[in-house]
């Protein structure tokens, strides 16, 4: 089961360079610059100088922790990764020629696409990024460099090293598809990623199968850190922890970890850290779930954080997790929101359109805030999320509760840099819907984040004896699916407005049409013509809208007709709208409360993979024209500690002036511990 939003699609497109420039607060610019499908902006971290000293430190450490784990990102997504990274960056630090020349600059896009995908798959689609510059100019600079500049294994010479690593690069069929959802393949060895190597999809199926106790009520999450191999005939597990794989980047980020602890807010704080470390330490899995239940505790803590093997999209069987880091503080004025979702939990829970079986009797610990992002490492880096439920565990969830985060500066980053795009007068018709999203919509956009980070994972249960693995390779886009119809089902509720959420009655309707319209169509900007959907979030969105398009066209509830040449989708009533998201929540929550693998593979193959090539040829044109770039991710802020004439830190500076190549230059340099093969 996975937690976290990955980006903000629509809502960045409709609200509406590497020289780098120190930023004041009252010339902030959000944009930094696009290369490719992808823009990098800035963020601010509003509220930081308000902290005292001792959070700033604590704050200071942890951001130091999230970004020793860097290497280790780069290097589960591909084995290749971090030879390639390495040889990339050491021809753009020495390359002499013409920097204008059309070969090197389709070069140097292609390392800030690797920068930002964390790998030479693309970060959403997982396929593998083809150079558009050639192998010849590849090998020629590979060629002026001295062997010791390049990461080649011992007793390689440059030839075995460029026969080795230029076809990963630029062979297309070679390693095609970092995440393989292809249905009747087998996932495991067709997927590019480096968390099997050697074994098949059945030889993995039927190792975690053998460890797994049906009758435990309290499972670890069994292969979560780990890599599984074959030594020989026998397949075990290479584990992520301090002497074991990746080790010498688990060791930087526990020695920051323990200055964190030393200076934590309060005893329940230093805890989970102690925690944290002995879990990287160990690798033992109870130990991450002692941490996990003392990290739901804190509901006190200003800072917080998470560090660690977290989420599980990049692994098609949904076990392995990857690397992540999100330093932050809460947002005491944003919270009060959020705060009163999680103190109606109960009553959200109760008037659930599902059926009473799949109904929690006692919803148990939920809390939500909403925060500000100081530094963003590993999968939350350079594409950010906008919300955060964990932990990932069921029966933690259902035990102890959860923490819902939705991170506000991310948010307002997105809304800032978009602003005056174009994207509301090209893609809706209606001026009534226009006006209602240019109102309405970052309130509305933000409070479906919050219902469903904050309730609609933790929504529901699943019927005794299910598996919580039941839906396999389908268990991720119906949970997104679920939490985001929960989320709308309620923004129409009239108890949005009785809490104070929504201004009026009126405003939700921004959130329905944007959300259509995204699911629909203008996501499909980020499918290459002709490919399947593969990604969870946009499988669930497109569930979502195509299942409700299709049913409301019925009745003419939502009609997708051309107008002036242009498809544009109308809704004709918003009341019978919510009935259809309800009906839909109903099956999604009957499929996951009873396992039912059939149900929800047949749903997922129907409306969430396949493409209208027709809508997707349009929208790449009408997106194209306005250049608007389908992803965005983020430069981190710089953070400077002061010291006094003892050396004790008694304070931190933060300054936004780092350019992105510059940034990941940077951090290869200092945060960059691994070996290049591991």
């Amino acid at each position: 089961m996975k937690k976290i939003i990955l980006t903000m699609i629509v809502s960045s497109m409709i609200y509406s360079c590497d020289t780098p420039k120190e930023v004041t607060a009252t010339e902030f610019d959000y944009n930094v610059e696009q290369f490719a499908d992808a823009a990098i902006l800035r963020f601010r971290v509003d509220g930081f100088e308000k902290l005292d000293p001792k959070q700033k430190e604590m704050l200071y450490y942890l951001n130091q922790a999230a970004l020793e784990g860097r290497d280790i990102l780069f290097d589960q997504n591909s084995k290749w990764n971090l030879p390639i990274r390495r040889t990339l960056e050491a021809i753009y630090l020495n390359y002499s020629g013409d920097k204008q020349d059309e070969e090197y600059l389709a070069f140097e896009e292609y390392l800030k696409r690797v920068w930002f995908s964390n790998g030479i798959h693309h970060h959403y689609s997982t396929d593998k990024i083809i150079p558009n510059f050639t192998e010849e100019f590849f090998v020629s600079e590979i060629k002026k460099l001295t062997p010791q500049s390049l990461p080649v294994q011992k007793g390689q010479s440059v030839e075995d090293f460029l026969e080795v690593i230029t076809p990963v690069m630029f062979d297309p069929a070679l390693m095609a598809k970092r995440v393989n959802q292809t249905a009747g393949e087998d996932l495991v060895a067709t997927s590019a990623n480096n968390y099997y190597e050697g074994v098949t999809q059945k030889e993995v199926e039927e190792f975690y199968a053998k460890m797994k106790d049906p009758k435990n009520t309290e499972p670890v999450m069994y292969g979560m850190n780990s890599k599984v191999v074959k030594n020989g005939n026998k397949v075990e597990e290479r584990v992520y922890k301090i002497g074991g794989m990746y080790t010498q980047a688990l060791e930087r980020v526990v020695y920051w970890l323990e200055k964190a602890k030393e200076v934590a807010e309060n005893d329940i704080q230093k805890q989970y850290i102690s925690k944290l470390i002995e879990f990287n330490k160990t690798g033992d899995l109870k130990a991450f779930d002692e941490y996990a239940i003392l990290w739901v505790k804190d509901n006190d803590s200003t800072i917080d954080f998470i560090n660690g093997f977290t989420e599980n999209y990049g692994d098609p069987m949904g076990m392995k997790a990857s690397w992540e880091a999100l330093v932050n503080f809460k947002n005491i004025e944003a919270s009060k929101r959020t705060t009163k979702i999680s103190d109606n939990a109960q009553w959200f829970e109760t008037n659930s359109p599902i059926d009473e079986r799949f109904k929690k009797k006692e919803v148990k610990g939920v809390s939500a805030k909403v925060i500000n992002a100081a530094m963003l490492g590993g999968d939350c880096y350079p594409a950010a999320p906008l919300g955060v439920n964990l932990p990932n565990s069921n029966w933690i969830r259902g035990a102890h509760g959860s923490k819902s985060v939705t991170i506000e500066n991310i948010a307002d980053a997105y809304d800032k840099a978009s602003q005056g795009s174009g994207f509301l007068e090209e893609f809706i018709h209606l001026k009534s819907d226009k006006d209602r999203i240019k109102e309405y919509g970052f309130i509305t956009g933000n409070l479906h984040t919050d219902l469903h980070e904050c309730l609609g994972h933790g929504s529901g249960q699943l019927l005794p004896g299910v598996d919580s693995d039941a839906l396999k390779s389908y268990g991720s886009p119906l949970e997104e699916a679920r939490a985001d119809l929960f989320g709308l089902y309620y923004m129409a509720d009239d108890k949005m407005v009785e809490l104070g959420l929504l201004p009026n009655a009126e405003a939700y309707k921004a959130q329905y049409y944007t959300y259509l319209l995204n699911g629909y169509m203008t996501q499909l900007v980020r499918i290459e013509a002709g490919k399947d959907i593969e990604q969870a979030h946009m499988r669930n969105r497109q569930l979502v809208a195509a299942w409700v398009i299709e049913k409301g066209a019925e009745d003419k509830t939502v009609e997708v007709i051309k107008i002036n040449g242009k498809t544009q989708i109308i809704v004709n009533d918003y009341v019978k709208l919510r009935g259809l998201f309800a009906e839909l929540l109903q099956e999604v929550q009957r499929i996951k409360s009873e396992g039912d693998y059939e149900a929800g593979k047949a749903l997922v193959e129907k409306y969430a993979v396949k493409v209208n090539k027709d809508i997707h040829k349009e929208i790449i044109a009408r997106n194209g024209a306005l250049k608007i770039s389908p992803y965005k991710g983020f430069i981190n802020p710089i953070y400077t500690p002061v010291y006094d004439a003892n050396g004790s830190m008694i304070d931190v500076e933060v300054s936004y002036g780092e350019g992105y190549a510059e940034q990941h230059l940077r951090y290869s340099k200092d945060y960059s511990s691994l070996p290049s093969y591991n």
